[in-house]
Parts: C-alpha cells; structure tokens; sequence
C-alpha cells in the first residue's frame, strides 16, 4: 500500500517542514530507489511511492537529510542522516514510520 512519515523537530517544538527523505528496497546487497520526497509545512510525507511501484515483502529503508536540514535552519548537528531500515511481512498494510528528532538525538516507531 503505501509508506508515510512525518518528522518532528523536538528541539523546537515544530514538525520539520523541508526535510528531504528517500525509500528504498534492499536489493540483493545493496539499495534500489523506490522514491523520494520532502516534508511539507506540517512535516509530513505521504506521496513517497509513486503511484506506478507497488510495495513488496522485505527490507525496506528511510532515508532523512537531517544533516543537510539542520544546516538551512543554522544548527550544528550530529548525525548527517537517519536511516530507518524496517521489515515489510504483509505489503497489503500501510507502513507510517515517524521520526523524532534533536541536532544530537532521534527517535522512531511504527506509527498508524
């Protein structure tokens, strides 16, 4: 179905709008591209998968520019991405993956 985030900046108390995020399926040893996007103004993310791919069973990973994010807001940061690799049993369920995050800590869960 499809997979969404929303990610949100709890140093300030906002979502991160301008995030830029990337999904993608582990393909062998490496990564294939599924699709990519940036948050709006509310921090979410939902057009991630392209209406002409479909999600399959496996690995499946997040990635967030966090680094690049924080540079335009003017914070110093610790970790220059956050990927969020997670395992997709049944690809007829709908995958909500938010991020939590600080200049120097994040968080995640499976979300609704």
């Amino acid at each position: 179905m499809s997979v969404t985030t929303h990610v949100l900046d709890l140093g300030a108390g906002r979502p991160a709008s301008g995030v830029r995020v990337a999904l993608d399926v582990r393909d062998g040893d490496g990564w294939q591209r599924l699709g990519e996007g940036a948050t709006d103004i509310d921090g979410r993310l939902s057009g991630l998968l392209p209406a002409e791919r479909r999600l399959g069973a496996g690995a499946h990973r997040l990635v967030f520019d966090t680094g690049a994010w924080f540079a335009g807001q003017g914070v110093d940061a610790f970790y220059p991405e956050v990927s969020v690799v997670f395992e997709v049993a049944d690809p007829t369920q709908h995958f909500h993956v938010p991020l939590l995050l600080s200049p120097f800590g994040y968080s995640t869960y499976r979300g609704s």
